[in-house]
């Protein structure tokens, strides 16, 4: 059964690689368009109702998600295709998108696709471009939303509702404002690397904190608005202090 796949990049060389690679070796993809802007592919998408969405996150006119806010029904899959824009990486991960980066080689193209292929919730996909969407819009980092895949479906967190989040091997437990914890089986490692650049530190081996609900630094200990605290590795000193002073500026 073929899969109604649609490309959308601005670069011709990165098209026309692509529709060659995938016309030789994943013939259950059927390229039905190529569009070389966001207004094409904005077209495109209405009248081919593609199943599978190849999208450069940045092109000259509007980027991929300034593209996708004007779709007003998500029911395909998404694989981004990014340069290595930091702006771009950090929204796509910390979305948890499925991506390639250009120049892309074929055995992460391979990746992608079988990823997309074993993929039996594709409403998950839609979702967190939904998500990701959304995130766009929001004007204050802490107000962004972190779609969770749990047992019991798919949690969505505000970042100002994480006070903390510990690891635990292979685990991580969120402890949130609330009181309430939510258990994900992403390492901190994980967590730290998609939300480093959205006010949380790693303060030491199996903690993740949120600048959010930090009330003050003494010594060798990070106090929380509460009263309660969590102390600092000897080894994260440093850069404890550099990251507390750093976003303690900007709060003023």
């Amino acid at each position: 059964m073929s899969i109604k796949t649609l490309l959308i990049d601005d670069n011709p060389f990165i098209l026309e690689l692509l529709k060659d690679h995938l016309a030789e070796n994943h013939k259950h993809l059927n390229v039905v368009g190529i569009a070389t802007n966001g207004v094409e592919g904005i077209e495109m998408i209405h009248s081919l109702k593609p199943e599978l969405l190849f999208l450069d996150v940045e092109m000259p006119d509007m980027t991929g998600f300034e593209m996708l806010n004007t779709v007003t029904n998500i029911d395909f899959r998404t694989i981004f295709i990014t340069s290595h824009s930091h702006y771009a990486i950090k929204a796509i991960r910390f979305n948890a998108l499925d991506y390639l980066l250009k120049p892309f080689d074929t055995e992460e193209l391979k990746n992608a696709i079988n990823r997309f292929s074993n993929q039996k919730n594709g409403i998950l996909n839609q979702e967190k471009v939904k998500n990701a969407l959304s995130n766009q819009k929001v004007k204050h980092i802490k107000d962004q939303t972190l779609l969770l895949p749990t047992h019991s479906g798919t949690l969505r967190l505000k970042l100002k509702s994480i006070k903390y989040i510990q690891g635990d091997r292979n685990y991580s437990k969120l402890i949130l404002h609330s009181g309430n914890q939510e258990l994900s089986s992403k390492n901190l490692g994980y967590f730290e690397d998609i939300l480093g650049d959205f006010g949380f530190f790693r303060c030491h081996r199996s903690m993740l904190i949120n600048q959010h609900f930090i009330e003050k630094m003494e010594n060798q200990t990070f106090f929380f608005q509460d009263g309660t605290s969590i102390e600092i590795s000897r080894r994260k000193l440093k850069s404890a202090k550099e990251w507390f002073h750093h976003f303690r500026e900007d709060r003023h």
